[in-house]
């Protein structure tokens, strides 16, 4: 399974951030444009999109990892 992939407000931006990682991945202008991002990078890892609102909350979680072994 691929790193989780964080929707995160950066700065007036939306970033893509990899869980762990120090740097964004990308910045977008709005939080949709991040969330499409993320979600087609987690869907290609096989991990979880993770959208979080501006107070850091988690607002939705999509999971793309694989089932059974």
């Amino acid at each position: 399974m691929g790193k989780n992939q964080h929707v995160v407000v950066h700065g007036e931006r939306w970033a893509v951030q990899a869980e762990g990682a120090l740097a964004p991945w990308a910045l977008f202008k709005t939080q949709g444009e991040a969330w499409e991002k993320a979600k087609a990078l987690a869907r290609k890892e096989r991990a979880d999109a993770i959208l979080h609102g501006r107070n850091g909350v988690i607002r939705e979680r999509n999971t793309y990892a694989r089932r059974g072994g």
